[in-house]
């Protein structure tokens, strides 16, 4: 499926919608206080000018590689809710690396993308060994008859995890794409670290499948980083900043929100200098 076909723009701009807490976490408030908020960070996305939109359990920590039914249940209602008003493409991300959970939600809403964290990379974690699984991926999305309804967005070497076996950030580009994943991602070190422009230049070489950036753009690097890329997923840059964490998986805590005003200012810009728009 054809990234441009989704969002109809040469490089989109994709906002990541956090999740607070889910069900069977000690910090869980209640799916009606969460869907309150998520409302409220889905409009400031969308009024800000956003491209997409991916829902994501970011604060259900410790995660689990694959999630249990409460957390199933939880996204698949929350995620259904903001269906009924979304206004632009939704993707799901189901962490740690529940593309089963992923997949089968997107098909349930309607979404148009998933991403997989672990696609042809064996990484560790904080929260074990995962071993990658391509053909797993592709063979559930045909059992769900969505091979032509749901992009797949593979990360590469991706953030939070070590290389169980280190190779070329583009060896990987290249096998994800050989695969069938119809974008990769590339991403910093940790949550809010850009990635290296080297690896930018390199993937872009090695494959024909679009490169989004997964971590790290901000107004400051946002032209650069889309100069060797074709679009972005964004979050912490467009976040209030009277929330911050020490922790460095996150660096926001899940009380922070999204402002509008941060999203209007990078989509202006962009746009500005004709690199995310037709």
């Amino acid at each position: 499926m054809e990234i441009k076909s989704i969002f109809k723009i040469d490089k989109p701009i994709i906002g990541a919608l956090h999740f607070m807490p889910l069900l069977g976490y000690p910090k869980f408030v209640g799916l009606d206080k969460i869907i309150d908020i998520s409302i409220k960070d889905l409009h400031a996305f969308q009024e800000g000018g956003i491209n997409g939109i991916i829902l994501e359990n970011n604060y259900d920590i410790p995660h689990n590689i694959n999630v249990g039914p409460e957390i199933i249940a939880s996204m698949t209602y929350l995620c259904s809710e903001l269906a009924k008003i979304a206004t632009v493409p939704l993707g799901v991300n189901v962490l740690w690396n529940d593309f089963k959970a992923s997949l089968a939600i997107a098909k349930t809403i309607n979404a148009k993308f998933i991403r997989v964290p672990v696609f042809v990379d064996d990484v560790e974690t904080d929260f074990g060994k995962i071993y990658c699984n391509p053909n797993e991926v592709l063979d559930y999305r045909s059992k769900l008859s969505a091979n032509e309804d749901i992009a797949i967005l593979a990360d590469i070497q991706v953030k939070h995890s070590k290389m169980l076996k280190s190779r070329p950030i583009e060896e990987s580009a290249r096998l994800a794409q050989d695969f069938g994943a119809d974008a990769v991602i590339i991403t910093g070190k940790w949550t809010g670290n850009a990635p290296l422009i080297s690896d930018l230049k390199k993937v872009k070489s090695a494959v024909k499948i679009p490169v989004l950036i997964g971590s790290g753009m901000t107004i400051k690097n946002a032209l650069e980083l889309l100069t060797y890329s074709d679009g972005a997923i964004v979050s912490t840059s467009v976040k209030n900043d009277d929330s911050e964490t020490s922790d460095e998986r996150n660096v926001r805590s899940f009380n922070s929100r999204i402002n509008i005003n941060k999203v209007k200012y990078l989509l202006d810009e962009i746009k500005k200098n004709k690199l995310a728009f037709i």
